[in-house]
């Protein structure tokens, strides 16, 4: 099961890079918004398979609660302010 759970981490590493290649070179502002909130919605599936993995499941999900609102919280900064200052 620790190799399941090891496999699935090495893929979703990849596909953060994939998205990092989108927030880097997006065509607009909201492409790179929405890449950016993807990365932090991966990283915390990561960290609860990283939790899985040392077996550690409730340390990590109080790591992955507190990442997922600050997430949210710069996300929805983020497209507040760029809506004002009119680049979306």
């Amino acid at each position: 099961m620790a190799d399941f759970f090891l496999i699935n981490s090495l893929i979703l590493s990849i596909l953060v890079l994939l998205c990092l290649y989108r927030v880097v070179y997006g065509p607009g502002v909201f492409n790179r918004l929405v890449g950016a909130s993807v990365i932090g919605t991966k990283t915390l599936i990561i960290l609860l398979l990283i939790g899985f993995l040392y077996g550690r499941v409730e340390m990590f999900i109080d790591i992955s609660l507190v990442y997922a609102l600050l997430n949210f919280i710069v996300t929805i900064s983020a497209a507040k302010y760029f809506q004002r200052r009119g680049a979306m």
